[in-house]
């Protein structure tokens, strides 16, 4: 299997998965249970979702660890078992996937807000995304993704933390949901003069808020960080409810438009986050086709 450097170099772009969350609501996940408590209770369901992206064209999907960070399983009934979780979901998304395609190891933020603002410490951080990196290595992951983080001190951290404990290609992605800004205020220039010269695979943005905003971050990106990978998955537009369903008015051939126009202006991996379905990478995938 090519490596991720491989098919980088030999692909103008790359297609990962979509949502993990907002597509186990529909496959029947019960509100306040944590998407990583499947891995145990419902592993079959964990490697359909795979399968259902590997099918609509992904080139890598990634693990179901997004709050597998100790500080963040403390307080749940997966507390203490923070290796357990990160290797299972990483042999499950290998089980799906084969030997053709990519898995990623994904690492979202602990939950807690850097001092002086809360109580992480450089320390715990570190510590945290080492253990957590070490994990999903040994789990069997081709890359590692610190993704939809929002604080500068945090990313930083959690850089040190896996770069210290592993050789894998790492990408980190930022979740701009305040506009054209993250929760903290870092604008897309802020992260990349912060990040690129650290040694990522790649970087970008996930989740955040409209694609109009998504565009924007997008232009901003390229203007920052030209010859840098750029990783780009939208959330599948705006959620409003409807009774007690969260929709996102984003439809698959709406985010496969805007994702294309990502591509076309060098983001080199795409997908989709929350509400974007298999339907609606494999709309990305025929875009990306065409």
């Amino acid at each position: 299997m090519p490596s991720f450097a491989d098919l980088l170099a030999s692909r103008p772009v790359l297609l990962a998965d979509g949502a993990t969350g907002t597509n186990y609501q529909n496959m029947g996940i019960e509100p306040g249970v944590a998407p990583e408590e499947w891995v145990f209770d419902a592993p079959d369901n964990v490697r359909e979702l795979h399968r259902r992206f590997l099918d609509a064209g992904s080139d890598l999907v990634l693990t179901c660890t997004f709050g597998a960070t100790t500080p963040r399983l403390a307080d749940g009934p997966l507390a203490g078992r923070t290796r357990e979780v990160n290797m299972r979901a990483a042999e499950l998304a290998r089980d799906a996937a084969g030997d053709d395609r990519l898995i990623a190891g994904s690492m979202g933020p602990t939950g807690q807000l850097p001092e002086p603002y809360g109580l992480l410490t450089r320390e715990l951080c570190v510590d945290a995304y080492a253990e957590q990196a070490r994990a999903l290595a040994d789990g069997g992951v081709d890359l590692l993704v610190l993704e939809t983080f929002f604080a500068l001190e945090e990313a930083l951290w959690a850089i040190e933390g896996v770069q210290g404990a592993s050789d894998l290609p790492l990408v980190m992605s930022f979740s701009f949901d305040q506009g054209t800004h993250t929760m903290m205020g870092l604008s897309p220039t802020d992260v990349v003069t912060a990040v690129a010269p650290l040694g990522v695979a790649a970087l970008g943005a996930n989740c955040g808020r409209s694609l109009d905003d998504t565009d924007a971050i997008v232009g901003e990106l390229v203007d920052a960080a030209p010859g840098l990978p750029l990783w780009i998955k939208p959330n599948a537009g705006v959620p409003r409810m409807v009774g007690d369903t969260v929709i996102y008015d984003a439809g698959p051939e709406m985010l496969a438009e805007h994702v294309r126009a990502y591509a076309d202006r060098g983001a080199r991996i795409v997908g989709g986050c929350c509400g974007s379905t298999p339907e609606h990478i494999a709309a990305i995938a025929r875009a990306l086709a065409a």
